[in-house]
């Protein structure tokens, strides 16, 4: 911080620079969440007339729930993608800050972000509120609207540096494409036998998962890991 008394200065230099480049940041993420809903009702509509299946309950859905948050369905699949509103960084220990690119400007290292969870469709159907829903991806972008992933399955190495360039309709449909395929191969495990053996009544009233609901075969979590 400078020198100053009233720290005028300082202030006014943070507006111009900091400040501003969050509020770029923000406008593109903005864009990329409109190419975001407007791919995602396209491939489901497309999606739900190549489909064939004889099953009335393969349902494919795309459903408009704000501003900020849409949902698809794909059968058993629920993929809610959300922007956040707040633009952060991250510790100087994250891959991402490790790159050229973020010492060149103290700007580059502010993003904005756009998550995709996957829950199963159930879950919302029947107001199970205790159901785990999973961060399958988070698209990060910065100013200069360069983004990286952070993600599942090839998510997690593919996209896993900053782009040399700025983000494309291309690559968010093609983003949209893998987030879909992703949750449809990883498949419900059913908890072990000794945890589902008793319930309470309460448990049984409020059909929470206990009672024998699944997990995400490919989502195993960091805390799992440690408990297990």
């Amino acid at each position: 911080m400078e020198n100053n008394p009233d720290h005028i200065a300082y202030i006014t230099k943070l507006l111009e620079t900091k400040s501003s480049a969050k509020q770029k940041t923000y406008r593109h993420l903005l864009d990329a969440f409109s190419v975001l809903r407007s791919e995602s009702g396209r491939i489901t509509a497309e999606l739900a007339s190549r489909a064939q299946s004889t099953d009335p309950e393969v349902t494919i859905e795309f459903k408009e729930i704000g501003p900020h948050e849409f949902h698809v369905k794909l059968a058993g699949d629920l993929l809610i993608f959300v922007l956040h509103t707040n633009i952060v960084t991250f510790d100087d220990q994250h891959f991402a800050m490790q790159d050229p690119y973020i010492r060149e400007n103290e700007c580059n290292r502010y993003f904005g972000q756009i998550m995709i969870y996957n829950f199963m469709a159930d879950s919302l159907k029947f107001n199970r509120v205790n159901d785990p829903g999973y961060l399958l991806a988070r698209l990060m972008i910065n100013h200069e609207n360069r983004f990286f992933v952070e993600g599942e399955g090839p998510l997690a190495y593919l996209f896993n540096r900053i782009s040399e360039g700025p983000l494309t309709p291309v690559f968010l449909n093609g983003l949209v494409k893998m987030a879909l395929a992703i949750a449809i191969e990883n498949d419900l495990m059913a908890p072990p036998y000794p945890q589902v053996k008793f319930i309470t009544l309460y448990q049984k009233m409020e059909h929470t998962p206990d009672l024998g609901g699944g997990q995400k075969i490919g989502f195993r979590m960091k805390h799992q890991d440690k408990s297990g």
